[in-house]
């Protein structure tokens, strides 16, 4: 049995409180608009620094903005 996972954010949840933009929430991590949304729709994840950037800009841990969702798959025999 193999174990996968993919990774969930609630950057939006987050960004959506400040009333910040995508692009206001790019510049203040030096990223590109379109780094933010690929994030937000679970596109793209980011480097474990950038994943810490973004928890300390909004001031909260880490799994409060990334989640793990693990899930096992059948091997195929």
């Amino acid at each position: 049995m193999e174990i996968n996972g993919e990774l969930q954010n609630n950057v939006y949840l987050l960004r959506a409180t400040k009333k910040w933009s995508q692009q206001e929430l790019a510049d203040r991590l030096g990223v590109s608009r379109q780094t933010i949304a690929s994030i937000e729709a679970n596109k793209y994840n980011p480097s474990l620094i950038l994943a810490f950037k973004i928890a300390k800009l909004f001031g909260v841990e880490i799994t409060e903005v990334f989640q793990y969702e693990e899930y096992e798959e059948e091997e195929l025999e």
